[in-house]
C-alpha cells in the first residue's frame, strides 16, 4: 500500500481530550491557521477564524454553551456535569465561521477544520473537533455571543477546534469498517 508523510499523519490523527496547561507557540498557531486558510472553498473564501486564548473567555463560553445545552436531550447529561469542560481545558480554541448565505459554506468550514486538525497533528499538537459550542450560536443569545467574540457581521460559527500540547499518549486507531467502498469502473 502506498504511504507518505501526509497519509501517515491522516492515519495517526486522533481527537485529544487531555491538554497540558502550557499555551502553544505563536508560530505553531500560525501554521495551523494557514492550513485552514488554504483549505478548498467554493471559490469565494468566505471563512473567518476566531482564535481564543483567553482562559476567562473560554470559561465563560463553556458555561454559556452548557447552560443552553441543558435543554437538549442528547447533551443534557454532559451539560449538567460541573466537571465537564466542552473544550477539555485546551489553552487555544479556534472558532471556524462562514459567511451566511455563501455557497457550500458548511463544507468550506469543515474542510478548513480538517486541514487544521491535520496540521496540528503534523507538528505535534493535540486537537479535537468541538461541536458542542455550536448550540450557543444557534440560540436566542447568538448575536450577543458573536459580538462578544468579535465575529464579523453576517458570519456564523460552523465548527470549532480545541488545540494544545498533548497531555496523553495518542491511541491507536480502531479497525476500520470493511465494505465501505463501491467501485464502478
Amino acid at each position: 500500500m502506498l504511504t507518505n508523510e501526509t497519509l501517515t499523519t491522516i492515519k495517526n490523527r486522533r481527537s485529544i481530550r487531555n491538554f497540558k496547561n502550557e499555551q502553544i507557540k505563536d508560530e505553531e498557531l500560525q501554521a495551523v491557521l494557514n492550513a485552514g486558510i488554504y483549505a478548498p472553498s467554493a471559490n469565494d473564501q468566505a471563512g473567518h477564524f476566531t482564535v481564543i486564548q483567553n482562559r476567562e473567555l473560554l470559561a465563560w463560553l463553556n458555561c454559556e454553551a452548557k447552560e443552553i445545552a441543558k435543554q437538549y436531550e442528547p447533551l443534557k447529561e454532559l451539560a449538567n456535569n460541573e466537571d465537564f469542560n466542552i473544550f477539555y481545558e485546551a489553552p487555544t480554541v479556534i472558532l471556524v465561521s462562514g459567511k451566511e448565505g455563501a455557497i457550500a459554506i458548511e463544507s468550506d468550514c469543515a474542510a478548513a477544520t480538517q486541514n487544521m486538525l491535520l496540521a496540528a497533528e503534523s507538528i505535534g499538537l493535540g486537537s479535537c473537533w468541538i461541536g458542542f459550542v455550536l448550540v450557543a450560536f444557534n440560540s436566542s443569545k447568538a448575536k450577543e455571543y458573536l459580538k462578544e467574540l468579535g465575529i464579523p457581521e453576517g458570519y456564523k460559527p460552523y465548527a470549532s477546534l480545541a488545540l494544545g500540547y498533548k497531555n496523553t499518549e495518542s491511541v491507536k486507531a480502531s479497525p476500520r469498517k470493511p465494505n465501505v467502498i463501491n467501485y464502478i469502473k
